[in-house]
């Protein structure tokens, strides 16, 4: 090879060029961009229906339907993360890469949160709207259902790996990914609640953070582990 190295492309590269695939395979399959977010909608809706006009019940559970329906909404879509790439062989090909496994992993994650956690962060507001929630406590809803969106995602990649090519895959994941998203679910709505009864925010907001920078850390390289284990 006249001492010259193959030309591997950059890390920034790699990862840019993941994210891209997906997005584009996700533009050509609405239905799992539109599937999360319908139920998001439909679910977080029908309760006030169900509840009727009680204004100051509507406040009060606010905060743990709209994080409920958030939770649901993003396993729902998490079975599907690894699946098509699995049955047409492009899994191989992912692993094969020179590409680092975690960033590749990591790009699934991103495009994943781009496609349906993202849309769930800006329809919020509208749906919060029904439940007469006060304006100023959006932007804490915002905020937290970005920082817990990113969370699951993250942390629902390590399930959609290890229970790649597995029969009931979507039960299962759901029980693996369960118990590490209760605290986001539990100090997000918490942090809502919070906001609505005019009381500090900080402590649920900086719980929220660290832990999305903790799975940031360490869920590529769990999820690159699972594949490999689960490609064998």
């Amino acid at each position: 090879m006249n001492g010259k190295a193959f030309n591997v492309p950059g890390l920034w590269v790699g990862l840019k060029s993941i994210i891209r695939r997906d997005l584009l395979l996700a533009w050509k399959r609405p239905g799992d961009v539109l599937n999360p977010l319908f139920f998001f909608a439909m679910v977080s809706t029908l309760f006030p229906l169900a509840v009727g006009p009680n204004i100051p019940q509507l406040t009060i559970s606010a905060p743990g339907i709209l994080w409920v329906a958030a939770l649901l909404a993003v396993l729902l879509s998490l079975n599907s993360l690894y699946l098509s790439d699995y049955e047409d062989g492009s899994l191989d090909q992912i692993i094969l890469s020179p590409q680092p496994l975690p960033l590749l992993a990591l790009g699934k994650s991103v495009s994943h949160w781009l496609v349906s956690g993202l849309p769930l962060v800006i329809v919020s507001p509208l749906v919060a709207m029904t439940f007469r929630m006060p304006i100023e406590t959006m932007a804490v809803l915002i905020l937290t259902l970005l920082l817990g969106t990113i969370s699951l995602s993250l942390l629902g990649s390590i399930g959609a790996a290890l229970t790649l090519g597995l029969n009931r895959g979507n039960a299962l994941l759901s029980l693996l990914i369960l118990p590490l998203a209760m605290p986001v679910l539990i100090f997000g709505a918490r942090t809502v609640s919070l906001a609505v009864a005019g009381d500090t925010v900080a402590a649920g907001i900086y719980f929220l953070a660290a832990y999305c920078i903790l799975a940031l850390s360490f869920a590529p390289f769990a999820t690159a582990a699972a594949l490999k284990i689960s490609n064998e």
